[in-house]
């Protein structure tokens, strides 16, 4: 599964992914493609555990479970996508293609998939 992973996130490196991770709640990192162009801190555990913080409490607005999260900042975009108990976090460009992410966040839930029946079970 990890040689899938990094071949599927790999290819879109060019354009503008930075780092795609798959983390459980508390952070912990289960499957992790990097660019080059990547710095340390952008695989630090904060940032998926603080989407497990505004997931929760963007439900409580009364709009169901959050599928994903968007965030843009001036710099990078990060996109995380929910897959309880895993969270799939994309950081990219600011400037590149966020359609062209949310596509390989769904693929990345298909891969993952069969990963989160096993922990289900």
């Amino acid at each position: 599964m990890e040689s899938n992973f990094n071949q599927v996130c790999s290819r879109l490196f060019y354009s503008g992914l930075l780092v795609a991770m798959v983390t459980d709640r508390d952070g912990v990192i289960i499957l992790k493609s990097v660019s080059d162009k990547a710095k340390e801190s952008m695989t630090e555990p904060i940032i998926p555990t603080t989407f497990s913080i505004a997931n929760n409490q963007a439900s409580k607005l009364g709009l169901a479970h959050n599928k994903s999260i968007i965030s843009v900042y001036e710099q990078y975009q990060v996109i995380q996508l929910d897959q309880s108990p895993l969270i799939i976090t994309l950081v990219a460009d600011s400037t590149a293609n966020t359609g062209l992410f949310m596509n390989l966040g769904n693929d990345l839930l298909e891969l993952t998939e069969p990963l989160v029946e096993a922990m289900n079970e």
